[in-house]
């Protein structure tokens, strides 16, 4: 594959991108008005358009006083959760302020500033889980988009040290891991951050093209024989559907469209494409399908118009009578939020998720 020249990887559309990032044109058009449907929307069929709707209902019931998501002692404050909760009413059309669920964006936003720390780390003590980068990253990819809807200083300031902070605990190998530090890293916890670096640079954000480069160097040496992504550079590890999905979505994220290792990566994840009858919820479910469905929609085609409805068809039956979709291994306002968001990816309403 022809290399990207250094600085290049994430302009791309970028006329596309400042103009949604810096609210010359917005979710609902630059007078308020539903944007032309996307290539694809069509799949977006009324039933999903139900579901979804039923989702954020079951969501917005069960926002915490303080702006924030989640259950259970582990995941009440988590920003993962917060963070993820409320891109999906953003993914929706909902802005902070504006929408019917307007006011439930300002809350989270309010809940994710007020869990910035002073170094720029986003977390709340006693409720970031096992992996808090993980919560740094997707809460960083919501101020960004966040950020770009609104444009408000003290979101900005905050913004920037949190991507100043991804930026300097990236490792020697060009990854991250579950810390703040630049010792080890993961495929995993590597994406997650890359997104977040792609969403800033979006909104106008200052990113070295050097991290980005070292990031994209990380993930492909990450690449097995088989097509998929193992979970770390050394040691011998399977690899894993959800893994697989992710580093895609991360090389995409970079600004990588095109190569054989995109070509062989896809053809891996396509091994999962959902298929009735329901198969049991497998280990990272939602995690899986967020990436998963990212993937197919960048690679368009016949990944796209096989996957997405496939995918589709699952969720709308895995859906609860009360609007949520249930996960055990987070909790269910986490499995909602993933759920609608990998139902909405056809609207494309967010900059990260745009072609």
């Amino acid at each position: 594959m022809k290399p990207v020249p250094k600085g290049h990887h994430v302009i791309v559309r970028v006329a596309v991108f400042t103009a949604v990032a810096f609210g010359v044109i917005g979710p609902r058009g630059a007078h308020g008005e539903r944007p032309a449907v996307p290539a694809g929307s069509k799949m977006f069929s009324p039933a999903a358009r139900q579901a979804v709707a039923k989702g954020l209902a079951w969501l917005a019931t069960h926002q915490h006083a303080d702006g924030s998501f989640g259950s259970g002692a582990r995941y009440r404050r988590n920003v993962a959760v917060a963070s993820l909760c409320g891109m999906a009413f953003l993914s929706a059309g909902h802005t902070p302020g504006r929408g019917p669920y307007g006011r439930h964006v300002e809350r989270t936003v309010a809940f994710i500033l007020k869990a910035c720390q002073p170094n720029g780390f986003i977390l709340v003590h006693g409720s970031e889980s096992h992996g808090p980068m993980y919560g740094h990253g997707f809460a960083t990819l919501f101020l960004a988009e966040a950020y770009g809807m609104s444009r408000r200083e003290d979101l900005r300031s905050k913004l920037k040290k949190a991507v100043e902070l991804i930026i300097n605990t990236q490792n020697n190998e060009g990854g991250w891991r579950y810390a703040p530090e630049p010792r080890d890293a993961d495929v995993s916890v590597t994406v997650c951050q890359m997104m977040a670096l792609r969403a800033a640079r979006n909104a106008g954000l200052y990113v070295p093209a050097d991290t980005i480069d070292r990031s994209v160097a990380y993930v492909r040496g990450c690449q097995d024989a088989d097509g998929g992504f193992r979970y770390q550079l050394k040691g011998k590890q399977e690899s894993q559907f959800p893994r697989s999905a992710a580093a895609i979505v991360g090389l995409y994220s970079a600004g990588i469209y095109k190569g054989t290792d995109i070509e062989r990566g896809l053809d891996y994840v396509m091994r999962f494409l959902p298929r009735p009858p329901r198969r049991p919820f497998q280990p990272h479910y939602y995690y899986a399908h967020y990436y998963a469905v990212q993937a197919m929609w960048q690679a368009g085609g016949q990944y796209w118009s096989r996957w997405y409805p496939a995918i589709r068809d699952e969720l709308l039956a895995r859906q609860l009578p009360d609007g949520r979709w249930t996960d055990q291994t987070v909790c269910d306002e986490y499995g909602t939020a993933m759920a609608c968001l990998v139902l909405l990816m056809p609207e494309s309403y967010l900059p990260i998720f745009r072609k």
